[in-house]
């Protein structure tokens, strides 16, 4: 999702000398691969975006395979891009890297301030250790490479699995299959309901991918390392500085969807943090903020959920 993003951006600005490569042509898990490919095509300019990403049972449930993931790729990468002489390399980490009971809104500061959310820890933990690495190649070897953190991304091209999705492209899935439901002649049940995990209560923000995209070119094109780590800081956040609740997210999609009928919360299963709401000030105050609402970039996601649909 977000790779695709940053491409469609960057075709859009008019880049055309970009390097491709699918993943059964480059296999980022094996260092000798990446190192050949570093080697090989010397790219000047790195977005990275791979990554082992899902909700909150994805993350619950393939612990050992997101750290593990995580840090294969993203040690790889960072290496290589900074032996074969990189000239600036954007890594893309995530807000859960902040602690569970963080101050709101969070600042770029509160990073190892505090214990991280259980069920996403492993994951987390990997994006730290990428945010370090970049810090340090700077700091040791003057390599111009710093960190992002998105906070939670949805659009176009996003994963839909309802067991591995993260919480608004899944919503989209299951009130589409439940208003599919209850629109079938067969239906034998007047009152159709989706079951939703949690409490309904965590507020959590959303950034429509393409603004994403649009941040990490303007910071390429206009932000270096030194700009960032002389502020004290080893990253930047991205984000609206608005957030919802996950009740008020799903009356939201069900509306857009065209779903009516009940919600209901499964107490037992966890909430994850309370509240993930990013401090953006720093960005802002550099020229960038977002451009797509909330209502909007659903509506896109939406589109092109069926479209996808269609071809499948």
């Amino acid at each position: 999702m977000v790779g695709s993003a940053i491409l469609r951006k960057l075709r859009s600005e008019g880049y055309d000398q970009l390097i491709l490569q699918t993943h059964e042509e480059l296999d980022l898990l094996r260092q000798s691969q990446v190192e050949a490919f570093f080697g090989q095509e010397q790219p000047e300019y790195v977005f990275m975006a791979a990554a082992k990403v899902g909700g909150i049972l994805a993350n619950d449930t393939y612990r050992a395979q997101f750290i593990y993931e995580n840090l294969q790729m993203q040690n790889n990468i960072i290496h290589s891009a900074y032996t074969s002489g990189v000239k600036k390399l954007i890594f893309l980490g995530s807000s859960c890297i902040y602690p569970k009971h963080a101050p709101q809104p969070m600042k770029e500061e509160y990073l190892l301030t505090g214990e991280l959310e259980p069920t996403n820890e492993p994951y987390a933990i990997a994006k730290i250790a990428g945010i370090k690495m970049c810090e340090n190649n700077y700091r040791q070897y003057g390599s111009n490479f710093y960190s992002v953190m998105p906070t939670n991304l949805y659009g176009p091209n996003d994963n839909f699995d309802l067991e591995t999705s993260h919480v608004l492209p899944a919503l989209i899935h299951k009130f589409h299959n439940a208003k599919q439901l209850a629109n079938q002649p067969t239906s034998q049940s007047p009152n159709h309901s989706v079951v939703l995990w949690g409490t309904g209560e965590p507020k959590r923000e959303f950034l429509y991918v393409d603004d994403l995209a649009d941040a990490c070119v303007f910071l390429m094109e206009n932000v270096d390392a030194e700009d960032v780590y002389e502020q004290g800081i080893t990253h930047l956040n991205i984000g609206t500085g608005k957030d919802l609740s996950i009740n008020e997210l799903a009356e939201l999609i069900a509306e857009i969807v065209g779903y009516n009928g009940d919600i209901e919360y499964d107490t037992s299963k966890p909430d994850g943090t309370p509240r993930k709401l990013l401090d953006i000030s720093r960005i802002e105050s550099l020229g960038w903020k977002p451009n797509v609402t909330l209502e909007v970039g659903i509506k896109k996601t939406y589109q092109s959920f069926l479209e996808n649909r269609k071809n499948d």
